[in-house]
């Protein structure tokens, strides 16, 4: 079998994987500047290893055909699909029915998409994907936040001393505020002045507007030690 290690369209196939690795790269950029488990790295390695497959799906077989043999390079690409499922997967948590992960898990896929476009040839479409990517994790996002919504949620962990009916003063505190209370996960811990519970809360906003900040208003209740907000950027 003859091997050539410079073909003629070597240069056409390292400008392609090169595409990949930049557009992977602004892509997995974006992931870690918002310091997410899958960052730029693996979304390089993702897009380069699409791009790899797909170029020698399409390249690698060139001297292996003929009459009797049948190039069909859909089909290394299909697989490049399926398999990437696997990785995606990995990215997801559920944790206290918050399910967390899914916006990285769909850019390890878009990344995935871009490599393969870049290995057959099409960097224009996968450099647009890339645009469209930032834009919809970007100013879309932004938009959506702003959206008004009937149920907004906001979850503290709130430190207070056990025993001095801080508790009830916490849900009343809510509810005179326009919020219900939903009390996630609970944690008694003992200390030189008795007993402290660390506790989750999760505050739904009714349809009233609130009056002023629910956390500064439990801040500054008698019993309460700490209340730190949890992030509800979940992707």
């Amino acid at each position: 079998m003859d091997i050539e290690l410079f073909p003629e369209t070597l240069a056409t196939e390292a400008f392609l994987l090169v595409c990949s690795f930049v557009l992977s790269g602004i892509i997995g950029l974006e992931r870690e500047l918002r310091q997410k488990s899958a960052g730029a790295r693996t979304h390089i390695l993702v897009g380069m290893g699409s791009a790899l497959f797909t170029l020698v799906s399409a390249y690698g077989f060139q001297h292996v055909l003929g009459d009797d043999v049948v190039l069909d390079p859909s089909r290394i690409a299909a697989q490049i699909v399926t398999g990437i499922g696997f990785l995606g997967a990995g990215v997801i948590f559920v944790r206290r029915n918050i399910i967390s992960g899914l916006t990285t898990a769909a850019s390890v896929w878009v990344t995935a998409a871009v490599g393969m476009a870049c290995g057959a040839g099409m960097p224009v479409i996968a450099a647009l994907t890339v645009v469209l990517y930032v834009f919809a994790v970007t100013a879309v996002t932004a938009v959506i936040r702003r959206l008004p919504t009937q149920h907004q949620a906001e979850i503290y962990r709130i430190r207070y001393q056990d025993g001095h009916g801080v508790l009830r003063t916490i849900l009343q505190t809510a509810t005179n505020a326009g919020y219900e209370m939903t009390l996630s996960e609970t944690r008694r811990q003992h200390s030189e002045d008795g007993y402290i519970v660390n506790a989750t809360m999760e505050f739904s906003r009714g349809k009233q507007p609130p009056t002023e900040s629910l956390l500064q208003q439990l801040s500054e209740l008698s019993g309460v030690i700490e209340v730190t907000s949890e992030d509800r950027d979940h992707d």
